[in-house]
């Protein structure tokens, strides 16, 4: 299930979701995934989507996606992936500027979890969604580093094919060396989840921000189905709030947000929502936590 801001039932990808469920559902969907989830597949779908013969594939997603293009900078593009990667008009994505407000780093569809310390000393630090227990570990392969986040928040952005594919940094800081952890590229769609850890198995690449008011944070980005390119800008630098610190090329992905412990609170619709295992739609630059004050 998925809500906006103020509350509303959102309906997306109904058509979608039933492939899906015939992929992961049944065993000759199985089957076909070790095909789909290969590296070399995607790479060689995202070679098409740059070339000039995908051109024809814009206006009817465009359409399907009823894409409201007054809000890009749209022009005469060469390829699908161009299009895709299109950027949006700054004043369509106003970046919350206050230093007490942590922003969303994307348009995407949020969840938010605790991250616990578990029971068994072998799991270590985890996350639970849908009553399925997932180690911080097995997502950062660094298990000196996971343990920082304990008590900490781990904040799920899920990005459709429909979202705007950009991402940028959640707050101003110093940002860390690009860590990429190869794997494979099952989707990101929920439905996944309940069959694949796909958080320890797909491509993906995070990055530690020291950041000027929330602590230091993780930002991972992963990879999805037909999406092999993860493209990050930046080495270590100094950044700024809503700076754009890259982008996905061509179908849905996800960002994984990891805050350390009493650093910020998330806005009450979202931790409702998430409790009830409801995405909340939010948007890149937009509030979506403060500040931790111990209140």
């Amino acid at each position: 299930m998925i809500k906006d801001r103020n509350g509303n039932l959102v309906i997306t990808g109904e058509k979608q979701n039933k492939v899906l469920e015939r992929l992961y559902g049944t065993v000759g969907g199985r089957l076909m995934l070790k095909l789909l989830t290969a590296p070399a597949v995607s790479s060689a779908a995202g070679g098409f989507m740059d070339s000039t013969l995908s051109k024809p594939l814009i206006r009817p997603f465009i359409k399907r996606n009823n894409i409201d293009t007054s809000q890009y900078r749209m022009r005469k593009f060469s390829s699908y992936n161009e299009f895709f990667t299109r950027a949006v008009k700054p004043e369509c994505r106003p970046v919350d500027t206050d230093p007490e407000h942590f922003i969303s780093p994307c348009d995407s569809k949020l969840t938010v979890y605790r991250i616990e310390e578990s029971a068994n000393p072998g799991l270590g630090s985890i996350f639970r969604i849908k009553g399925s227990y997932y180690r911080i570990t097995d997502l950062l392969q660094n298990e000196f580093l996971a343990k920082r986040y304990s008590g900490g928040l781990c904040m799920i952005f899920r990005l459709e094919v429909s979202d705007y594919h950009r991402y940028c940094y959640a707050d101003s800081g110093v940002k860390g060396k690009n860590h990429y952890i190869p794997g494979e590229l099952h989707t990101v769609n929920p439905i996944a989840l309940r069959h694949y850890n796909i958080y320890k198995r797909n491509a993906r690449e995070y990055t530690m921000i020291h950041t000027r008011n929330f602590g230091d944070i993780i930002q991972m980005e992963v990879g999805a189905m037909m999406v092999g390119r993860i493209r990050n800008y930046h080495a270590e630098k100094t950044v700024r709030r809503g700076e754009e610190k890259g982008m996905f090329m061509f179908g849905g992905s996800t960002i994984i947000v990891l805050a350390e412990r009493n650093m910020i609170s998330i806005d009450s619709d979202i931790v409702r929502n998430s409790a009830e295992d409801t995405e909340t739609v939010v948007k890149y630059g937009e509030r979506i936590g403060v500040k931790y004050t111990g209140r």
